[in-house]
């Protein structure tokens, strides 16, 4: 974990700013410590590749781990990766036979939260998988996230919480938070240096972001990362087939992956 990151985040309680409101939807507050609990590896246990990239897998809001796991093959499939379930619950896990892959699960207390409740709940979903990664993952081993919806805002986000970890960034159907909460983004100063490659993909027809949404997290990527942005025509808020293809040639273009073998 980043030192600036891990200063701001000694004493994150009610004090400091970073723990907000009594969320309306989630029992808890806006901003909560939380911790990665379940995580779903490739093949290897994630080292059967270890000379290449991990990706990071990051799901959506009422999904679970297996959700991604599932896309891998086609985006990466020579890659390792860890697939992490978001802690906040919103439907138990129901029976299988490694307990893993089920149930409804949430990074942060909204579905798509905005203002101060993002940049609170965001900055602590990203301390939390940073510090997993920190933990969990060699430190000499690149690593990628990717995530979808909630997860590619909080993919996003890890750059701007630890830039120097992430080789790059794979964003699908994301937002941006706008980070005004002190202590929330603190490697924001420094992030333009890195120019950290960003894939950004997102549907022409997305009914759950609004079109602005969409092209202020465009702009804003454009401005601190090395940025590779693609709409997707009559493509809602979703993933294709055609992105896939997108996002591995990008990967071959910056070298994080070697493609078909």
């Amino acid at each position: 974990m980043s030192e600036v990151a891990n200063e701001t985040n000694k004493n994150n309680g009610d004090d400091d700013g970073l723990i907000g409101r009594q969320s309306p939807d989630i029992p808890g507050r806006f901003g909560e410590p939380m911790s990665v609990g379940h995580v779903q590896y490739s093949h290897g246990g994630g080292k059967a590749a270890l000379s290449r990239p991990l990706f990071l897998c990051l799901h959506g809001w009422g999904s679970n781990e297996a959700d991604l796991a599932d896309m891998m093959r086609y985006v990466a499939p020579y890659n390792d990766f860890a697939s992490l379930r978001a802690p906040l619950v919103l439907q138990e896990e129901g029976p299988g036979e490694f307990g893993s892959g089920s149930g409804a699960f949430s990074w942060f207390h909204e579905g798509v939260p905005t203002g101060d409740d993002l940049d609170r709940d965001i900055f602590a979903a990203a301390t939390a998988v940073d510090n997993w990664v920190e933990e969990h993952i060699e430190s000499g081993r690149d690593i990628v996230p990717i995530g979808f919806s909630q997860g590619a805002a909080l993919a996003i986000h890890l750059l701007r919480v630890n830039p120097k970890r992430y080789r790059a960034v794979v964003a699908l159907s994301g937002f941006v938070a706008r980070g005004s909460v002190p202590g929330t983004a603190p490697a924001d100063s420094e992030l333009d240096v890195f120019q950290v490659p960003v894939f950004y993909g997102y549907g022409d027809r997305d009914s759950v972001l609004p079109k602005y949404e969409l092209k202020a997290t465009c702009a804003w990527l454009e401005e601190h990362t090395w940025l590779t942005a693609k709409d997707y025509r009559t493509l809602d808020h979703a993933v294709s087939l055609e992105e896939f293809t997108d996002i591995r040639q990008w990967l071959v273009l910056n070298n994080i992956s070697s493609g078909i073998e």
